[in-house]
């Protein structure tokens, strides 16, 4: 059915801010040719959530950021991502609690903010997550070729983006058209990988982390909060921070600004519970099981985040860190190389759970604009056997692939900062909005201090945004830009919504 079955009376925008109501989204989830089979339980959404969340702040991103920004305050880093994203995490629980339905960030604005706004965040979001799960897949590729030379086994390097000028990381591609496959087989199968990596690689970063107290030098703690530097280079400069260009200071590594810009980094590492939303409409109590999945998980990697990187500045000189395989390095620095290459097989499993509920939320936020029209609606036709929407999920996960076999880590990492940051100033604004105007729904978690928290929500991920360089905003505008093409093109005139009015 495409008409908006909404019942109540109170007049909406129509045009390019009207809404679709939350009782239609719920009952597109009833079309059996479009609707998602509901197959997972809180625990299953916590393990979505610890498997996405911990990979590369643990693994890779930690030692560029100690060693770049923040020093052994890397570790305030995290701290301060963390607030920002439990901020944020609120508002997607009182949001994915209430609209149980795929899409995340695209859906809850669809229902309180509008269509083109809705169009936005999921072009936004389209963009995130398929540059996240090439960032994973890079780094991924990394530690597999740094296990595999334990072996005797070295990848050539055309093969790989070491040798300088051109090269296609053929692991990181490969992996991505695998763990394609298995998305596309079913979440229940997806739910069990997913369980048995996340229990490997959480394994493995306790025997790190319990491992690593025993080489731990008080003397690399200090100075614990590096002195500041002034970066060198004009405003006008495109790797300069946005905040530098509309405020006019020197940006500085290290001290206390330092550890704001490394927060605006690390701030990747928890790219994940966004993504347990997602999966809302294939929950079997969402209501109950979507916050116990998103803010559950967002703790447990956070203790983490900080414990792992207090050891691993501990261990060595933030100086010294290798910006690649940080803990791998680490070990190998206080003689213990088989720790060294228990953490190289950790992290290339962990990475792996990474890469798939990345692809995974991505095919669901893309699962959701073709269900409502915006994209061609055959992208939202599920398979009739593994209940997946798999024509999707075949389309971006060649996409993918080809991503992260030409670009590396550091050419994608703020890309995907930004889009996330925006996400949630639109997660939060819409808390507000639909408070407003549909103060009746009934709410199984609400997030408390409204209007104060989401407020301070948007106030959080705006900051962070204005740390990351006037080059990666470039980018993200004209990935924007090509969003409003499509969407004035096509999605307007395609709109369930628009034609059913």
């Amino acid at each position: 059915m495409d008409t908006d079955t909404r019942d109540d009376t109170a007049p909406r925008p129509r045009g390019v801010f009207r809404t679709k109501s939350i009782e239609q989204s719920i009952a597109d989830t009833e079309d059996p040719e479009h609707g998602l089979r509901k197959e997972l339980s809180a625990l299953d959404l916590i393990v979505y959530g610890v498997g996405v969340i911990v990979g590369t702040g643990i693994f890779v991103v930690t030692g560029s950021v100690a060693k770049d920004y923040a020093g052994p305050a890397v570790a305030l880093a995290f701290v301060v991502s963390a607030i920002v994203c439990g901020l944020a995490g609120l508002c997607y629980a009182e949001f994915a609690s209430t609209v149980p339905v795929a899409g995340s960030a695209y859906t809850f604005s669809y229902a309180s903010i509008g269509e083109l706004p809705a169009w936005i965040i999921g072009w936004d979001l389209i963009l995130e997550l398929a540059l996240g799960a090439g960032v994973v897949a890079g780094g991924w590729s990394g530690y597999m070729a740094n296990l595999l030379s334990h072996f005797g086994i070295d990848i050539p390097k055309v093969l790989t983006h070491d040798g300088g000028g051109f090269g296609f990381d053929l692991l990181a591609a490969v992996l991505v058209l695998v763990l394609t496959g298995i998305v596309m087989a079913g979440m229940k199968l997806s739910a069990r990988v997913t369980t048995l990596i996340v229990a490997v690689k959480v394994t493995v970063v306790l025997l790190v982390i319990f491992a690593g107290l025993f080489f731990i030098t008080g003397s690399n703690y200090h100075p614990f909060l590096p002195g500041s530097k002034a970066n060198t280079g004009s405003g006008s400069d495109l790797h300069a921070p946005l905040v530098q260009i509309i405020f006019g200071f020197t940006p500085s590594s290290f001290g206390v600004m330092g550890v704001f810009s490394a927060a605006a980094v690390v701030f990747f590492a928890f790219i994940g519970f966004d993504i347990v939303a997602t999966a809302a409409e294939e929950t079997k109590k969402p209501q109950r099981d979507m916050p116990r999945g998103i803010l559950g998980s967002l703790v447990i990697c956070t203790v983490l985040y900080v414990a792992v990187s207090l050891v691993v500045t501990g261990m060595q000189k933030y100086s010294e860190l290798d910006t690649t395989a940080p803990l791998a390095s680490a070990f190998k620095s206080v003689g213990a190389p088989f720790w060294s290459g228990l953490i190289s097989f950790g992290a290339a499993v962990g990475l792996t759970s990474v890469v798939m509920i990345l692809l995974m939320g991505q095919t669901r936020v893309f699962f959701a604009m073709s269900r409502d029209g915006l994209l061609p609606r055959a992208f939202s036709q599920v398979h009739p056997k593994f209940g997946t929407p798999y024509r999707t999920t075949v389309l971006l996960g060649v996409i993918v692939a080809l991503i992260a076999g030409f670009f590396t880590v550091g050419e994608l990492e703020e890309m995907v900062n930004v889009g996330t940051l925006f996400a949630f100033v639109v997660v939060a604004i819409g808390v507000v909005v639909l408070r407003r105007t549909r103060p009746d729904l009934p709410r199984a978690f609400r997030a408390p201090w409204v209007p104060v928290l989401p407020v301070a929500s948007v106030c959080a991920s705006l900051w962070l945004m204005l740390n990351l360089s006037v080059e990666t905003w470039l980018r993200f505008a004209g990935w924007m830009v090509i969003g409003f093409v499509i969407y004035f093109g096509y999605g307007r005139s395609h709109s369930r919504l628009g034609r059913g009015r």
